[in-house]
């Protein structure tokens, strides 16, 4: 029985983190942080804060023994350290056996196939791959992957040559030991949507469009501009993509809109997802909201808009120094933005130090003033 002494556990204390604890707090419930340094974003706000990792079992010991059921921020904690905690007695949402499935990219596209979801070509790389046996099945323009630990374009590499392959090949294995090849795909339009399921409900939110600079997400429009077929098979395709992995929880999924039409899944997330921070402003219940209440299998809010458009802009570190913003009076005297930012003690180029969001009827004037404030911002 879910009451209001109840404590979730979260695995991570970065941005994520923080926001899905702000979320239960204003439900009535209680957080309790595992983070491998102090005074993280999400472990300065509770007295429940655990310092370490998975690995050290003291540490994760008193962390299951602070909460009552668990959740994560990222999906790369070893499915083996997941599994301590369901065997430990605690419930975890979503499941060490769904994390696996998605943790992996390539075991994630293998499982998609699978269940005859749209994704990209790809394959697995041997030690005795070469380029030109890639070269043969996805084209000689591809990307190369690290299977697992890549983020923000962290483990990804395009490739377009032998030598391209060779020098991108020895800095991946840096990151991970397995990597994959995936064909690259020329598409229209970046697209994102999130699902959000318990045993009786599945939900998504809008579908959006996401633009990315240097692999990282830097602008997200909603809704996505984009044909009402479209987004109905998008939504489609997302709902049984998160059902083929049996996943319940909240899930972010990347979707290419190819130029003829057609839908693939460029990947998953198990957990709240950058696309979907326009949520706490533009819908009727957050992401982070339907997060927490997905994980208790409480009765899900509404994901309807409350304006037709928002926009969100990160705001991203411009240089190395303190994470904190040094012209609030400036930014804050546009009394229409929503500014998040997220209590990092570093700032550091190209790091998510926060984000902006602004709703409003016309699309063209929100998206232009979100960026003209963006830019404005020094951290």
């Amino acid at each position: 029985m879910i009451s209001g002494n109840t404590t979730i556990g979260i695995l991570g204390g970065g941005q994520l983190a923080r926001m899905s604890a702000l979320a239960a707090f204003r439900l009535g419930f209680d957080v309790s942080i595992l983070e491998k340094f102090k005074n993280s974003p999400a472990g300065m706000l509770t007295k429940h804060e655990y310092v370490g990792t998975v690995n050290d079992k003291k540490v994760m010991k008193a962390f299951l023994q602070s909460a009552h059921l668990f959740t994560l921020e990222n999906e790369f904690i070893d499915q083996g350290q997941l599994r301590f905690i369901e065997d430990f007695g605690k419930k975890l949402v979503p499941s060490s056996k769904t994390v696996s499935l998605i943790q992996d990219k390539l075991i994630q596209k293998q499982t998609l196939t699978r269940f005859n979801i749209p994704v990209p070509r790809f394959m697995e790389i041997q030690d005795h791959t070469t380029y030109s046996d890639i070269a043969r099945v996805l084209g000689e323009t591809f990307l190369l992957k690290s299977r697992k630990m890549g983020y923000d374009g962290y483990g990804n590499a395009y490739v377009d040559s032998e030598f391209a392959f060779e020098r991108s090949r020895s800095r991946l294995l840096l990151r991970h030991s397995a990597l994959m090849a995936e064909e690259f795909v020329d598409f229209e339009m970046e697209l994102a949507i999130m699902v959000v399921r318990t045993k009786k409900e599945t939900l998504t939110y809008p579908l959006v469009q996401s633009f990315q600079v240097n692999h990282i997400c830097h602008t997200v429009i909603a809704p996505a501009p984009v044909e009402s077929k479209t987004r109905k098979q998008a939504e489609e395709i997302a709902i049984a993509a998160v059902e083929s992995l049996k996943g319940y929880g909240l899930f972010g999924i990347e979707l290419f809109l190819e130029k003829g039409g057609r839908i693939l899944v460029n990947e998953m997330a198990p957990r709240p997802h950058n696309s979907g921070h326009f949520t706490i402003e533009a819908c009727v219940t957050s992401q982070f909201e339907n997060h927490i209440r997905s994980i208790l299998n409480l009765p899900l809010g509404s994901t309807e808009m409350i304006k037709p458009y928002a926009v969100m802009v990160n705001i991203l570190g411009k240089r190395t120094g303190t994470g904190f913003v040094k012209n609030y009076d400036q930014i804050l005297k546009d009394d229409k933005i929503h500014l998040h930012v997220y209590g990092k003690e570093k700032s550091r180029k190209g790091r998510k130090m926060g984000h902006m969001t602004i709703i409003g009827e016309n699309l063209e004037t929100i998206l232009e003033r979100a960026e003209r404030l963006t830019k404005l911002v020094k951290i």
